[in-house]
């Protein structure tokens, strides 16, 4: 847990749920917070299986779960391959497109040069490899358009815009080969579903089950699961849509190693589907270990 990326805060709140969970539930689990010395760390404590609660570059793009093969250690949720592929979105969103699976229509920015929109506006800007909706902008003008990529560039070398949805936003849990029950969130004062409006007490309104009609939930659901198929996604996923008024459900973004925290969407979900807590943390265990 924790690690070294901009979402280290909610990485450790996820990983000190997990912890307690595993205590719980009667596990000799250790908390390690990643840093550069993760693998002396993982060889002093003589780690077996690793429960990765990292949010972000360096624990959900490929690199732990690349270093914990090369360790001859199993761990939970997807492999390399998977995890580096969902956590790119302009990789994902090539993988979707090639699929004819329903995506926003997109370009990639060039650091330095001074392009303008190709979609008109509003679009999204929003840095490739990035979680937690974090360096996120939704451009309305020309005029707003400088300032949200060089925010989108200080989160990293690589930046896209996407054309801009309106709709309703909800999201598909994924266990195992399972969507879970559909819930649609509303920020209750962001104008989208931003960093606050993810993590705050208070900061969205989560409604399970979504005010959608029942064949486009299942739709969303069908989607999520071919999503994860393409991507090679093993044990657990959340997939995030907006529910565009023509194309109904557009895939927006899979995430690998979804929050755990109070506030977050999987156990929200899993709650739905009749599931606690621990029993979600074991089953996420238990399907990364029979992949």
């Amino acid at each position: 847990m924790g690690g070294m990326s901009a979402e280290r805060e909610i990485s450790l709140k996820t990983g000190r749920a997990v912890f307690q969970s595993l205590r719980r539930q009667g596990f000799r689990a250790v908390p390690i917070d990643a840093s550069h010395a993760l693998p002396d760390q993982l060889k002093k404590n003589k780690i077996s299986f690793a429960y990765i609660a990292l949010h972000g570059p360096g624990g959900e793009d490929g690199s732990v779960q690349g270093l914990l093969e090369w360790m001859d250690i199993p761990y939970t949720g997807s492999g390399i391959l998977a995890s580096a592929l969902a956590m790119d979105k302009m990789a994902s969103k090539r993988l979707f497109q090639s699929a004819r699976l329903p995506t926003a229509r997109w370009f990639e920015l060039t650091q330095g040069t001074s392009q303008s929109s190709r979609l008109g506006f509003p679009v999204v800007v929003k840095p490739a490899c990035q979680g937690s909706a974090l360096g996120v902008s939704i451009v309305k003008s020309a005029r707003e358009w400088p300032a949200a990529v060089r925010k989108a560039f200080r989160y990293g070398q690589r930046v896209l815009a996407e054309k801009f949805l309106s709709g309703p936003e909800i999201t598909v849990g994924i266990l195992g080969a399972q969507a879970l029950p559909v819930i649609e969130i509303v920020p209750s004062t962001r104008a989208f579903y931003d960093f606050h409006a993810k993590y705050a007490p208070g900061g969205s309104r989560h409604i399970l089950p979504a005010r959608l009609p029942g064949a486009v939930l299942r739709r969303a659901q069908r989607l999520a699961l071919e999503a994860c198929g393409l991507l090679q996604i093993r044990a657990v996923a959340r997939v995030d849509f907006i529910v565009d008024r023509r194309q109904g459900p557009t895939l927006l973004e899979v995430n690998t190693i979804p929050g755990m925290t109070e506030t977050s969407l999987l156990p929200d979900a899993a709650r739905a589907a009749g599931m606690n807590f621990d029993e979600l943390v074991l089953k996420i265990m238990e399907y990364s270990a029979g992949s």
